[in-house]
């Protein structure tokens, strides 16, 4: 099934962006992008500021349903907004390669807790 015009050909830039600029500065990144589409005077991504902000990114073609469909798939506490963790936690989401190498990091850390632990009984 294809996707919005322009959706088919996106390329997932947030492993690139990690990869360059750690991940402290990715956070920030994706702090200054929560910014661009926020609701200035609720200080959260809603319906209406996204849709009013979305041409900043690219995404000027997308349908009403679809960017509710966004808020929707990121609004965790059920306000009907995404607050800036909310963003970040989608923006981690929707980047399947991100999300292999953060498991694979976390995966990591648990093992070697694991052998540390381990070492440490005996």
């Amino acid at each position: 099934m294809s996707g919005p015009k322009g959706i088919d050909d996106f390329q997932d830039m947030l492993p690139m962006m990690a990869s360059n600029l750690g991940g402290e500065g990715l956070i920030k990144e994706l702090c200054n992008g929560f910014r661009l589409l926020m609701d200035r005077d609720k200080g959260v991504i809603t319906f209406e500021s996204l849709k009013k902000n979305s041409a900043f990114l690219g995404l000027q073609d997308l349908r009403d349903d679809e960017l509710l469909s966004m808020v929707r798939e990121g609004d965790i506490n059920g306000d009907g907004a995404l607050d800036q963790m909310e963003f970040c936690v989608l923006m981690f989401r929707l980047s399947p390669e991100l999300m292999q190498e953060s498991e694979a990091c976390v995966e990591h850390a648990l093992q070697q807790e694991i052998m540390t632990s381990w070492f440490d009984r005996n």
